[in-house]
């Protein structure tokens, strides 16, 4: 059977083609009763949308990315789910796209991949640098996730080196003296772990605790297995922590292994933090207490965000290339909520 057409459901509803169009546009000047039949033949014939002749004829394709550096990460698969979520609201489809936190993987995302085929970008930068950034021209819209790396960028997040600090605090509400940052570096330009890093410090700083030498332990990646030889190192070379703040919770979870192979308890002997709120985190044993960002408003906000921009970018002629130009709103930065979820792994059997 043939796919119907606008014709086919104007001549159902007995009015023009141009009303049918008025309702699928949600044009105001409509009555009720006229949206009402449209609507019904609509639904009684199967009629869809061409999403893309609508998006083709107001110069757009319909199609966003979403640039993530791993996409078998939990937390950004998650994140995934939600923008995707988000985006269907707007009639926009998600084009996923993995930069295995490559710096000319990240550059070709952020130039659109050379080509016209996407209408703006949300992208979860490891490697580009604030440079990077500045040099951008004539690219589509972007929202950047995670650290800011540059004030002229639209950029959504939670602040990251607040919730390491408030997640260091409650380990040393608990009577914690000795805690290690698994993950934790110093070094400028790691962005969301430079955040965390500097959180964890400030929280020892102001208790007036002494940062032990190695309290930093680094990793090669943010996997488990890099979490637990990172612990389990720790504690060949003799160190004794009583509480660990682990930068996201694979590494949490991948420390639990480890302190368990040498036999230590969780929490009595020492307790674990980690970030994201992960599926995996609620069903480890212990459970997992970490620092849980709202991922659907990280979502929400980045779609949200650069749907204003496509439609700004839409708006200018071809010969106002520049981003910042008359009539654009200056780039926005957006904090989004985080909060303190604890469990077994700190809080000992039967918390939730």
């Amino acid at each position: 059977m043939a796919r119907p057409r606008i014709k086919d459901v104007a001549r159902h509803a007995g009015v023009s083609e141009k009303t049918v169009s008025n309702v699928i546009n949600d044009y105001v000047h409509v009555s009720d009763r006229t949206r009402r039949v449209v609507r019904e033949a609509i639904d009684h014939l199967g009629y869809r949308v061409n999403l893309a002749g609508r998006h083709l004829r107001k110069g757009r394709t319909g199609i966003i990315a979403l640039v993530v550096p791993e996409l078998d990460v939990p937390y950004f698969a998650e994140l995934a789910r939600h923008v995707i979520r988000e985006a269907e609201q707007l009639s926009l489809t998600v084009l996923i796209h993995q930069s295995g936190a490559d710096r000319e993987h990240e550059l070709a995302a952020l130039a659109g991949f050379g080509s016209d085929f996407v209408d703006g970008i949300i992208l979860s930068p490891l490697a580009l640098t604030a440079d990077d950034l500045r040099q951008r021209v004539g690219v589509p819209p972007t929202v950047l996730l995670g650290e800011l790396l540059e004030e002229g960028a639209d950029h959504v997040a939670i602040d990251n080196e607040k919730a390491a600090r408030q997640a260091t605090e409650h380990l040393i509400g608990l009577g914690r003296r000795n805690i290690l940052a698994v993950g934790g570096h110093e070094a400028p330009g790691l962005g969301t772990a430079e955040a965390r890093t500097r959180g964890y410090l400030a929280a020892l700083a102001e208790e007036g605790l002494t940062r032990q030498p190695d309290a930093l332990l680094a990793v090669d990646d943010f996997r488990m297995p890099a979490g637990a030889r990172a612990v389990a190192g720790a504690l060949r070379a003799g160190l004794r922590p009583d509480g660990l703040l682990c930068l996201n919770d694979q590494l949490a979870l991948g420390a639990l292994r480890a302190l368990h192979e040498h036999g230590l308890r969780v929490p009595e002997d020492v307790a674990v933090i980690g970030f994201d709120d992960v599926e995996g985190g609620r069903f480890s044993v212990p459970t997992l207490s970490t620092v849980a960002p709202d991922k659907a408003a990280v979502a929400r906000v980045a779609v949200q965000l650069l749907h204003h921009r496509i439609g700004e970018a839409a708006a200018r002629s071809p010969q106002e290339a520049d981003p910042g130009g008359p009539g654009v709103q200056a780039p926005q930065d957006r904090v989004v909520a985080h909060r303190l979820v604890l469990r077994e792994s700190t809080e000992g059997p039967g918390a939730r």
